[in-house]
């Protein structure tokens, strides 16, 4: 099985994008990359674009080779929506490049579903429909392609339980070798997605962490998040990837510390720095206007 982090925090823009080839299906999951519009009040500085931009063609390259497409639920980060987006880098055509012929397994866009997310899923069917191979609602639903085993989560909380944000569903590619769960924005705050992870015993876990960033909003989170976590590494032993809404926080490294094992960003994976330019927006706004900043990272360079 082979797995490539695509987009996330760590790598300067929101997303927990994932390419997995197994057994020579390739699967993307959650194809979606966006920016904050608003981040201590500012938007996004123009290093910012440029690698929402640059994420963006990366995913569409990929997006090129997949046989199936996952979407775990309808926020723009996780999936691309046909339309002109600044800030998700969006577009009629990167939708229908993404979508078109592919076999879809999608979070249902009727069953546990808040308001808003059902708007989105209704525009984005509208759409996938007429040029999609086929769509499966996949909540809580095992489907075998060609010995390759996809099973998806019944929908869990975005976050904590009776969060306004809606549901996601959870992914798990198992190839016969290896046990792959792509766990996305339950910020490790719900017992349902913790104890589905626990009783699949995967061999890697991709994970979001809980928003921290948010400040009095998020208040005990990090306490609950650094519990679930050590609970799934000390009942599973699997490797972690993690990224997403706790590496919006500076202080992620601190969170990571509190770990019974130092999981990985999407950048450490791939042997790159990590790049958290949304927590640094005041410092690249300054730099814009030429004053003197210290970052933790650099730069240059394209992860």
């Amino acid at each position: 099985m082979h797995i490539v982090p695509l987009a996330s925090e760590s790598l300067g823009v929101r997303s927990l994008a994932t390419f997995v080839e197994a057994s020579g299906l390739k699967i993307l999951i959650d194809p979606g990359v966006a920016l904050g519009p608003k981040r201590y009040g500012l938007p996004p500085a123009r290093i910012e674009l440029e690698t929402l931009r640059r994420m963006r063609k990366k995913l569409q390259g990929y997006a090129r080779r997949a046989d199936v497409v996952t979407i775990s639920h309808y926020h723009y980060d996780h999936h691309t929506p046909f339309f002109e987006g600044l800030y998700e880098s969006s577009s009629e055509a990167f939708a229908r490049e993404i979508y078109r012929d592919k076999l879809l397994f999608i979070k249902h866009p009727k069953e546990n579903i808040n308001f808003s997310q059902r708007k989105r899923a209704w525009a984005f069917l509208k759409n996938a429909e007429l040029i999609a191979k086929k769509i499966e609602f996949a909540d809580g639903k095992i489907f075998d392609l060609g010995g390759v085993r996809l099973e998806f989560s019944p929908a869990v909380p975005h976050g904590r339980e009776g969060s306004k944000l809606g549901f996601v569903v959870m992914t798990l590619i198992d190839d016969g070798s290896k046990r792959i769960i792509h766990a996305s924005d339950i910020q490790l705050l719900n017992r349902k997605a913790v104890e589905w992870i626990v009783e699949k015993n995967p061999d890697l876990i991709i994970t979001g962490g809980p928003p921290t960033y948010l400040g009095k909003r998020a208040e005990g989170s990090w306490e609950t998040g650094v519990k679930n976590l050590n609970e799934i590494i000390h009942e599973t032993n699997a490797e972690i990837i993690l990224d997403h809404h706790i590496v919006r926080d500076r202080r992620y490294p601190e969170f990571f510390d509190e770990l019974e094992e130092r999981p990985k960003t999407f950048a450490r994976f791939l042997k790159v720095e990590d790049r958290p330019l949304e927590a640094y927006r005041r410092e690249l706004h300054r730099l814009e206007k030429g004053e003197s900043v210290e970052l933790p990272f650099s730069l240059g360079g394209k992860p």
